[in-house]
């Protein structure tokens, strides 16, 4: 079994958790100070004006920003889904009104961040989603009586609709997933009574911090360890684990200096080969990964003496690995080696699927072609590693104030 690590520290104005498997990265998060991410945060927002034209409003989220809202996005006043679908977005929403919004994508090239009234709040092992009217599992938890059997269990320990359910949830204990439960509902009504204080536009909850998204992302896997680097970061990790996990916090530990934390692993070095265009693979061979406005592109190298099969073996796993790290969205061409048995492109293709499916960002992966090209869509979640860690550009947009979970 693997030993499995989270480190957290503080370097300049980032934020960083990294989670290791047996010493090797494998998940990434980090804040950056200077550019921080709206993804999750829930606003008090005023509707800007209404576009006919794309079936979208522009809301007003404050300190200069407005993102784009879209009628499949949007709700009734009341909350309610509108009975019509897709329902005119003019039908659903006037100029000057008050709504509450989500970030569901940042902001991206020239487009604002993408808003949703679907407000969903995260947590271990249950998503708590106000506005919906049944308790639904993740797909990852497959079908037959083992499905059926955890919905009716956690149906019979949380209060309400509007849940769905995890792959974590499995392994959790009812202890866990009542607490986690519990949690998210006062989170909820705590963004109402904060939205009934006054008028738009204003932030009523930040989304998870980096450390805050590495636990939650962790679920039920087992953790050994967590290790932090700074006395503030360790008492703010260690009052998120008292509140939402408190059988975590006895893996809390503090770095002690004068070493640094991420020097223990050569974290630093590992990220940096992030950003490089090529990666090369185990049994030879390489990917070259560069990334477009529209698009991003995975080039496939055999190498001089490598073996096509085991060569696109090998990179489906580095693949799916390096989109959760360098955390690509949109869409992701793949040109795999060619390979001459149909039989051969099948098992890559299945151990691509495979791959991503561990995936807590949503995945979806396509067919190949003749050419040996595989078409992969990934959900834009946050700001891609290699734009957060590039220098900063010469002119700056106006940013929300940073706040930690």
């Amino acid at each position: 079994m693997s030993r499995i690590e989270l480190l957290i520290d503080q370097d300049g104005p980032l934020t960083r958790a990294a989670v290791l498997a047996d010493g090797r990265l494998t998940d990434l998060h980090i804040d950056h100070a200077d550019r921080p991410s709206l993804l999750g945060h829930v606003f008090l927002g005023r509707v800007e004006r209404i576009v006919t034209g794309m079936e979208g409003a522009f809301v007003d989220l404050g300190g200069g920003m407005s993102g784009l809202l879209i009628a499949a996005d949007a709700r009734n006043p009341d909350g309610s889904r509108p009975k019509q679908k897709p329902e005119r977005i003019g039908a659903l929403l006037r100029a000057g009104q008050s709504i509450i919004v989500q970030v569901k994508a940042d902001a991206h090239g020239a487009k604002g961040p993408s808003l949703t009234m679907d407000v969903t709040l995260p947590g271990r092992f249950l998503i708590h989603a106000p506005f919906g009217r049944d308790v639904a599992v993740s797909k990852r938890l497959g079908t037959g009586p083992a499905r059926a059997a955890l919905s009716q269990r956690v149906q019979a320990l949380v209060s309400g609709s509007g849940w769905i359910v995890r792959a974590g949830a499995a392994a959790a204990s009812d202890t866990a997933l009542t607490l986690d439960a519990e949690a998210l509902i006062l989170l909820w009504r705590g963004v109402q009574a904060d939205a009934a204080k006054g008028g738009p536009p204003r932030l009523l909850c930040p989304g998870p911090d980096a450390p805050a998204r590495a636990l939650i992302e962790q679920g039920a896997a087992a953790l050994d360890t967590i290790l932090i680097d700074g006395e503030a970061l360790a008492r703010r990790v260690t009052g998120w684990c008292d509140d939402r996990a408190p059988d975590l916090s006895p893996l809390i530990a503090r770095h002690a200096p004068p070493s640094r934390l991420f020097d223990l692993r050569d974290l630093d070095g590992a990220i940096a080969e992030l950003l490089d265009v090529r990666v090369a693979l185990p049994r030879g061979g390489s990917l070259v990964i560069e990334r477009t406005e529209a698009l991003t592109v995975i080039d496939v190298n055999a190498g001089e003496r490598g073996n096509p099969l085991d060569v696109n073996l090998d990179a489906a796993a580095e693949i799916a690995r390096h989109l959760r790290l360098r955390n690509i969205g949109g869409i992701i061409v793949v040109d795999f080696v060619n390979m001459r048995a149909r039989s051969d492109a099948e098992r890559v293709l299945a151990a691509l699927t495979e791959a991503v499916d561990g995936d807590p960002t949503q995945t979806q992966v396509y067919g190949m072609s003749k050419l040996g090209l595989v078409e992969l869509t990934r959900a834009r979640r946050g700001t891609p590693l290699a734009a957060l860690l590039s220098p900063p550009p010469s002119s700056t947009t106006p940013a929300a104030t940073g706040v930690s979970s």
